[in-house]
Parts: structure tokens; C-alpha cells; sequence
């Protein structure tokens, strides 16, 4: 059972303070997928060496700040997030216990049992995010699985979310009255991808 429960962090906002310990390549890979996702991110990343491409992108990035030595436990100070990423086991153990100590969500890469949230596969179309998760079973499936929505998701979902969230807008009645009247408008989806289903069905028989 996958027990996860969803969230979308508004890391973007100046209140949250995202730490990452490690500058190597995982070190980058984690930033990146951060920024990816929200480019406004306020980041601190520590590490006695940090490649060159994470020094290029803190150069374009005022909020990303870089400091060039081994971790501290001070370094946790007055941070929200935290993902560890180096390349000595023990020592991330230790910082993931001492997160813990001080309430701190901490993700510790290609170590499940010490993570206390995963980083997702996500397909983004415009404003609409779908985050995929394996419960930390096989990034790689779900980083397929990216690859195959964001094929076959179409690309004028914008337009349609503008749409809804005009209608939403123009909508009077309380909140229940609210669901059901976009639950009734957008039916027309399901029963449209069930047709096409339906017909491919027939096309291949």
C-alpha cells in the first residue's frame, strides 16, 4: 500500500527555506528538480565541493545561496525543508537525526526508510502539475510513466482551466452547489475518453 499522502509545497514563498547538503551530482540533480518547479525558491546549499554547473545556476539565481564547507549542525537553523544528498552514508543518517530532533521534514536521496517525504516525477502542463509517486520503489518507472502523460496529455488543458475557473467564478450557491454544478459540466471528459476508448476498441477487433 501506497500510504504517501500528496502535497504541493509553495516554496516560492519567502517564509520557507529550503536547505539541499551536497554538491555533487545528486546535490545538482536535486536543485534542479527544485527550480524546475518553482524557479523563486529561497535555497541554501552547503557542501565542501559543489560542481560547476550548480555554481552557474546559483550566479542566475539571487535566492540560491552556496557555501563552500562541510555541514554544520547551525546550518538547519531557521530552515523548513531539507534534502541531503552526499556521498557518505553515516554522515546523512546523522543530519537526518538531528532534522528530526528539531521537527524538520528531511529527504535523504536513495535512502527511503530515512525520508520523511519523497521528491516526485511531475508532468506539467501550464498551471495543471500531476506528481507521480512509487513510494520510493522505482524512480525510474515513474519517471516513464512522466513520459508517457506528458504524451498523452493535450495541450490546450490551459485553455480548458481558464475556462472552468471562469465558470467557477460566475457560479453563485454554496460550496456543495459549486461541486456539483463543475462536476456536471466537466462529465463531458470522462464520458469523452471513454468513447475514444471505446472506438479504439472496435477499430482493433
Amino acid at each position: 500500500m501506497n500510504n504517501l499522502f500528496p502535497v504541493f509545497l509553495k516554496l516560492e514563498n519567502d517564509d520557507l527555506h529550503l536547505l539541499i547538503v551536497g554538491g555533487g551530482y545528486v546535490g545538482l540533480e536535486k536543485i534542479e528538480a527544485v527550480l524546475n518547479n518553482s524557479p523563486g525558491a529561497t535555497i541554501t546549499l552547503v557542501s565542501p565541493e559543489i560542481r560547476n554547473e550548480i555554481t552557474a545556476i546559483a550566479a542566475e539565481k539571487p535566492k540560491v545561496t552556496l557555501i563552500t564547507r562541510k555541514f554544520e549542525d547551525a546550518d538547519l537553523d531557521e530552515k523548513d525543508v531539507i534534502i541531503v544528498a552526499t556521498n557518505n552514508k553515516e554522515e546523512n543518517k546523522r543530519i537526518k537525526r538531528v532534522a528530526r530532533a528539531r521537527h524538520l521534514l528531511c529527504n535523504v536521496a536513495d535512502t527511503p526508510d530515512y525520508c520523511d517525504f519523497y521528491l516526485s516525477s511531475v508532468v506539467k502542463k501550464g498551471n495543471l502539475k500531476v506528481a507521480i509517486s512509487t513510494n520510493g520503489m522505482s524512480p525510474t518507472l515513474a519517471k516513464r510513466l512522466r513520459e508517457v502523460l506528458t504524451e498523452a496529455l493535450p495541450d490546450d488543458l490551459e485553455t480548458a482551466m481558464d475556462q472552468l475557473k471562469a465558470v467557477r467564478d460566475t457560479l453563485r450557491g454554496d460550496f456543495a452547489y459549486k461541486v456539483e454544478e463543475l462536476n456536471r459540466i466537466t462529465e463531458v471528459l470522462v464520458k469523452s475518453k471513454v468513447e475514444v476508448k471505446q472506438g479504439t476498441k472496435q477499430e482493433l477487433s
